[in-house]
């Protein structure tokens, strides 16, 4: 059973940064590989970026590649979303996920998922 808590989210103006942070409960963290994703309003929750296991291999969407970097700290049970240079369309609730397929951009793939937290970007 793992339990992930999500926070950093914000307002922030086009071209700033933000860093979420998505904190897990258990023991088991470090066997489990992690993916964000992001729900907008009126729209299906998306894929943005997933880490293996032991945090070797990262997968992004296309619309965030070269500006968000997933990493994760299996010392301290947390996964990490550095996003830079956001837009507007990266508007969305932002949500962290703990599954057994590496790398997947698949959310039925995920077993447990936090509660979210909103990222707003003004134009």
């Amino acid at each position: 059973q793992v339990q992930l808590v999500e926070s950093g989210g914000g307002l922030v103006q086009a071209g700033g940064s933000l860093r979420l942070s998505c904190a897990a409960s258990g023991r088991t963290f470090s066997s489990y590989a992690m993916g964000w994703f992001r729900q907008a309003p009126g729209k299906e929750r998306e894929f943005v970026a997933a880490l293996s296991w032991r945090g070797g291999s990262t997968y992004y969407a296309d619309s965030v590649k070269g500006r968000f970097t997933i990493s994760r700290d299996n010392a301290k049970n947390t996964v990490y979303l550095q996003m830079n240079s956001l837009k507007p369309e990266d508007t969305a609730v932002y949500y962290c996920a703990a599954g057994y397929n590496s790398g997947s951009y698949r959310s039925d793939d995920y077993k447990y998922w936090g509660q979210g937290t909103q990222v707003t970007v003004s134009s």
